[in-house]
């Protein structure tokens, strides 16, 4: 005797809709149900597909016009990751979570305050005073005979004596005391912004993780939290470095301008620790502008600028930098350079900025998941 089961028999599309309909027609106070789109039909398939094309238009201009805010989210975001191995590490002592992110937080603001009172006042000082003096720095020039002979022909250091001496350059830089007013209120809500946002990521990192390992399948978890946990370490390495190598170079800039009596000291020790942050051509921008100024000020001012910067990025490179990055990033050079501009074409000077850890993040799943599978292969 066979044991097969005769074939069950489904029905169709049609002999449902039509089953559907006579049930419903005596009870349908508006009629019976029409017959279902077909959705093989070149009107469903064209409105359809028109409304995905214009989804799809919508949220890449949203992305657009909320470009601003997104790079403040992400350097939050990455700056809390920069933040919570210091919280980790009060936590590890014995201090509750919550106590340990204020007096992290708090030391942060602090160190904002104290940066504000200490360094801001003599730097507009120091920047009124340069901006003023300015014009006989350009006159200077013409002490070199190239540049002088260019000048008669052209005239360029007269134009920009006279455009400086106007007196309100930042105000036709930044369109007149209402686009000041608007800058500076703009600069002061972003850093607010984002200081209030780096406090909600750093409290909600455990949570955020913990709901993102979530969405990830249960026999693949582990793995993806073990990377996922080793990324934002090297992360948090990478910010926290940074930050220590640009206040070296600030220290460092400060006291060698100080010793051989170039003016305006602190305003271009901040100016160098604040490019020394851009990877790559930073620390080399920084250079440049500070020896141009030795050399305006005194030939041999110029040259012993050039030969503490070149000495002096050679020490950061060969022994600053890999002592403190050593374990934060692992980028070979080619991979930093195509990052690195990558990162400043996509969102500037943001993008260079979180280039190289963004590229050793990649580097780390490339090593560690696609390389084995494809070994197993």
């Amino acid at each position: 005797m066979s044991d097969q089961q005769p074939p069950v028999e489904h029905p169709s599309d049609a002999a449902l809709a039509a089953e559907l309909a006579r049930s419903e027609g005596e009870d349908a106070p508006f009629g019976r149900l029409g017959h279902p789109l077909e959705r093989s039909s070149p009107l469903f398939i064209g409105f359809f597909g028109a409304i995905g094309v214009f989804l799809a238009w919508f949220l890449i201009q949203a992305v657009i016009q909320a470009r601003s805010v997104i790079v403040l989210i992400v350097v939050a975001l990455f700056l809390a990751v920069g933040l919570n191995p210091a919280v980790e590490s009060l936590a590890r002592r014995g201090m509750r979570r919550g106590m340990a992110i204020t007096v992290v937080f708090l030391v942060v603001i602090g160190a904002f305050v104290a940066f504000g009172f200490a360094v801001l006042p003599p730097v507009i000082t120091q920047s009124d005073a340069f901006v003023k003096h300015l014009p006989d720095y350009l006159g200077q020039l013409r002490h070199n005979s190239t540049i002088r002979r260019l000048d008669n022909d052209y005239h360029f250091i007269h134009h920009a004596q006279v455009y400086v001496r106007h007196g309100d350059v930042g105000q036709r830089l930044f369109g007149g005391l209402l686009g000041v007013g608007r800058v500076v209120l703009n600069a002061v809500f972003s850093i607010f912004s984002l200081l209030i946002m780096t406090l909600y990521f750093l409290a909600a990192l455990p949570s955020m993780k913990r709901q993102a390992y979530q969405l990830v399948p249960a026999t693949r978890r582990e793995r993806v939290t073990l990377l996922s946990d080793e990324i934002l370490i090297r992360i948090g390495g990478y910010v926290s470095g940074a930050l220590t190598v640009a206040f070296i170079a600030t220290i460092s800039s400060y006291a060698f301008i100080k010793v051989i009596g170039l003016d305006y000291a602190l305003v271009l020790a901040v100016f160098v620790g604040i490019l020394d942050l851009v990877p790559l051509v930073g620390a080399t921008i920084a250079a440049v502008a500070v020896s141009i100024l030795g050399f305006i000020d005194s030939p041999g001012l110029g040259i012993a600028c050039l030969i503490f910067y070149v000495a002096y990025q050679q020490f950061e490179n060969y022994v600053i930098y890999p002592r403190i990055m050593r374990r934060a990033v692992d980028v070979p050079a080619p991979v930093t350079v195509v990052a690195v501009l990558l990162g400043g074409a996509l969102l500037g000077v943001v993008g260079a900025l979180l280039a190289i850890p963004t590229a050793a993040a990649a580097l780390l799943i490339v090593r560690q998941v696609a390389i084995p599978r494809m070994d197993r292969s």
